[in-house]
């Protein structure tokens, strides 16, 4: 199932399968999805936690992923970068590190992120460059920035 959600972001277009969300993009996927009533759940879901997301009321996603049609690899990198906290960033050295990776093989990771199927929901957003640059975004830098700086608004700095 396949639906545009219109956002204070600009529209996101969602797809999902039986099992979970299969797409969260700034643009539209190539439209193999699933029908069903479990997959009316689950983009329902997903919109309502995206608008509370944005809201400022939701800091943790509960909607149900489905990354089963991306190879191991990018799963395994995309379920790591699940684990960055609301409000945190991790460079993209760092996420090759707890992937298991050299620092060096940044590169690696930087290529599954371009993959992710589900932006904002796998917070792809939360990876800077090493030195807090920011890059690379699908939804462009401004987008990335200012879910950078929604996470951030209420955050304590000393």
């Amino acid at each position: 199932m396949s639906v545009v959600h219109e956002t204070r972001i600009g529209p996101l277009h969602l797809e999902a399968s039986e099992h979970g969300l299969t797409l969260l993009g700034f643009s539209p996927g190539d439209g193999d999805v699933a029908r069903g009533e479990a997959a009316e759940e689950i983009l329902d879901l997903a919109r309502r936690e995206i608008d509370a997301y944005l809201d400022g009321t939701l800091r943790e996603f509960t909607v149900p992923v489905d990354l089963s049609a991306h190879p191991a690899w990018d799963r395994r990198v995309l379920e790591q970068l699940r684990s960055v906290r609301y409000g945190d960033t991790v460079s993209y050295g760092e996420l090759a590190a707890a992937t298991g990776l050299a620092a060096g093989e940044a590169r690696r990771v930087g290529g599954a992120m371009a993959r992710n199927p589900v932006a904002i929901v796998v917070p792809c957003h939360r990876v800077v460059g090493a030195d807090g640059s920011l890059t690379g975004y699908a939804g462009g830098l401004e987008r990335k920035r200012a879910l950078l700086d929604l996470e951030s608004r209420d955050q304590v700095l000393f």
